[in-house]
């Protein structure tokens, strides 16, 4: 507020009135005369009146606000109603902002989820609205945010210092309860043939009783199994793992009454199934480059112990050596090929020429070795049509191919990949076979079978795979592998070659060519069949699902790979089978944290809007409407949510209010008239 005059006279004129009036008075009064100040008085009151004293006021007009109307769309407002229910409020809030002067309100989206839980704090901060114009915000949501901060952003602090409100829908009726299942720990792996450890917990959210929960384990294809647990402790559950390869295990709790949702009741764990320490026995014939190769590859892996025996010479070769020095040790034959073969996951004969050094019923324990699960795999030199050969033997008998006694050929050539190796898991990928380095020896068969994964000079095999019953064979027709390894050429693809090779006799799934693989992406399950030199398969899988209800599958390719999709929704784990084959799969959660709490609840973000001057509301019950009041005044009420008006001083636009009005003027100017005459009258 200002004050100002506005003179019906020249100000000047005024003021020398005015000087000579009180002149006047001051000698009046000097002189004796009666009543002569009130009369002067009473003029000079009529002259500030003509002088125009009055006040000028500022007009002020409510300015345009922004608000922000943020909408929950985050994975846990899929519960129940909740999505239907923040529509209908945010629809209605719309409505009654649209009637509102100067009120702009912003919608904003949040989906939440991808691994970080529900941001609304953040969207709010990242809201482009007009500087200084913020009004409130209003969120619609179940209330579980994972981002509210300690303190209020620097956006609700008002231009005065007043808090701005944050108002609170949440899309329910009350507080709501939830069971959940955590998972505290689990292994990535363990020992095939081994139990894993799982610890986990059940919570009921919202509810303060401790009670018992039924819980359910189901692994593979084993029928489940339930106990009893405790909620709110620590739980510690051991389940078996049988094969190589991913196992997936399927936990699930008993229903709590009345909880909000039964998506976090259930969790999937997989677990990949690895070997202890692999067995390997390596048996060389005479030192050659080649066992060089096989045991760099095999030391350089911790997970495997080897057990290698070099052959130097024959029992019946008579040199002149003196007996002491033949050897270190006896060669222990009979501990390693009959009591203790079954031990060994893999054996390998690399340029070995028996000549009595084996007596025939060890060569057919490697044999039944192999017949009874055994991985067996021989490369095959100048040995192999030399006196003493394993192919004058019993072992012969699992062997994949016969070579004669001129089947030796010293030439050079490119190894190459057969059109089955092209797409066998043991040699595809393995790179562009036209750039691998050259051999100069191989071995030509006269008879072979299995499967041809390389070929060697004139298209000749050069790496035969076999399955012997339970067991599985690999015959390598060349001992010049090692040729790569010193780069003949530009070298090949030694190493992954030989570790394919050595993990496909131990039967590694992966790397099997008849298998059924399954997985869940996007909503969609999708099942593939490899079967490599089949030209036929059963035409349909069948699925079973996690509630135990069958759905056949229709496979459609060919050429080997078969493939077929569904969709899917919800937890658990799919079961699918075909010819005998059976696979697993289950979704991965993309968002654990916004499953770890499902409830609709004030708790989380309830003392931000009571710090805000905010208010909560449960639009369950009814959804309050929006208005605009004056700063200073209440924020909410029954029924209702408010947000200040905000307003600012109109440029070149104000309010004048005389000071002396003219009636109060003359009344005044008449008193102290009538008091002079009355003085002068005594």
């Amino acid at each position: 507020m200002t004050f100002d005059l506005a003179p019906m006279l020249p100000l000047w004129l005024l003021i020398t009135i005015a000087a000579v009036i009180t002149i006047g008075a001051v000698y009046g009064f000097i002189r004796g005369a009666r009543g002569m100040i009130w009369r002067a008085l009473a003029v000079l009151l009529l002259l500030g009146w003509m002088a125009g004293p009055r006040s000028l006021h500022p007009v002020f007009k409510p300015v345009p606000q922004d608000a922000l109307l943020i909408v929950d769309r985050s994975p846990s407002m899929q519960v129940g109603q909740r999505t239907a229910l923040a529509d209908q409020t945010a629809s209605q809030i719309m409505q009654d902002a649209a009637h509102l002067p100067g009120l702009t309100l912003h919608r904003v989206d949040v989906p939440g989820g991808n691994g970080h839980g529900t941001r609304l704090f953040d969207a709010m901060d990242h809201a482009d609205l007009p500087q200084g114009r913020f009004a409130g915000a209003i969120v619609v949501t179940d209330g579980m945010d994972h981002d509210v901060p300690a303190h209020l952003p620097a956006r609700f602090h008002g231009p005065n210092g007043q808090m701005l409100p944050m108002h609170l829908l949440v899309t329910a009726k009350g507080e709501e309860t939830d069971r959940r299942l955590r998972i505290l720990s689990t292994p990535s792996y363990a020992i095939v043939g081994q139990n894993a450890t799982i610890r986990l917990q059940v919570d009921d959210l919202g509810s303060p009783a401790t009670t018992t929960a039924t819980l359910t384990v189901r692994a593979g294809d084993a029928p489940p199994a339930t106990r009893t647990i405790q909620t709110g402790q620590p739980q510690d559950i051991t389940v078996p793992v049988q094969h190589p390869g991913e196992t997936l295990v399927g936990l699930s709790v008993s229903t709590l009454p009345g909880e909000a949702s039964q998506l976090n009741n259930s969790d999937v764990i997989r677990i990949r199934g690895v070997r202890d320490r692999l067995r390997v026995l390596l048996v060389s014939g005479v030192p050659n480059q080649s066992e060089r190769v096989w045991r760099r590859l095999l030391k350089a892996d911790p997970s495997v112990d080897l057990v290698h025996f070099t052959i130097l010479r024959s029992p019946n070769t008579d040199d002149g050596t003196p007996l002491s020095d033949l050897a270190l040790i006896p060669f222990p034959i009979r501990e390693l090929f009959q009591e203790k073969i079954r031990s060994f996951d893999l054996i390998i004969l690399d340029g070995f020429r028996n000549s009595n050094i084996l007596p025939e019923e060890y060569l057919t324990n490697i044999a039944d070795y192999v017949r009874k699960g055994g991985g067996l795999l021989v490369t095959a030199g100048p040995e192999f049509v030399q006196d003493g050969s394993l192919q004058d033997t019993t072992l012969a008998q699992v062997f994949p191919a016969h070579v004669p006694t001129d089947g030796i050929v010293t030439q050079p050539f490119r190894p190459g990949l057969t059109d089955l190796g092209k797409a066998h898991p043991v040699t595809a990928g393995l790179g562009n076979s036209s750039d691998w380095g050259p051999w100069y020896r191989s071995a030509k068969v006269d008879q072979s079978h299995g499967q041809n994964l390389m070929s060697g000079p004139d298209g000749s095999p050069l790496l035969l795979l076999d399955r012997v019953e339970q067991g599985r064979v690999a015959m390598l027709l060349s001992d010049q592998l090692w040729l790569w390894s010193r780069g003949e050429g530009g070298g090949g693809p030694q190493a992954e070659l030989l570790r394919r090779l050595s993990h496909w006799l131990m039967k590694e799934p992966d790397l099997e060519e008849n298998r059924l693989t399954a997985r869940i992406e996007n909503g969609q399950l999708l099942v593939e069949r490899h079967a490599l030199g089949q030209t036929t398969i059963t035409p349909q899988a069948m699925v079973t699902l996690p509630d135990g209800r069958t759905h056949p599958l229709s496979m459609t390719g060919g050429k080997g790979l078969w493939t077929g999709t569904l969709p899917v929704s919800g937890n658990g784990i799919w079961t699918i089978r075909q010819d005998g084959l059976v696979a697993f799969a289950s979704p991965v959660s993309q968002d654990a944290l916004e499953r770890q709490d499902l409830r609709a609840t004030a708790t989380v973000m309830g003392a931000t809007a009571n710090t805000s001057g905010g208010s909560q509301n449960w639009a369950g019950l009814s959804i309050p409407h929006l208005r605009q009041v004056q700063a200073g005044q209440d924020l909410s009420g029954s029924g209702w949510i408010g947000l200040p008006v905000s307003k600012a001083a109109v440029v070149g636009e104000t309010r004048t209010q005389d000071l002396i009005p003219g009636w109060l003027a003359l009344v005044l100017a008449l008193g102290c008239l009538g008091i002079g005459w009355w003085r002068e009258g005594r």
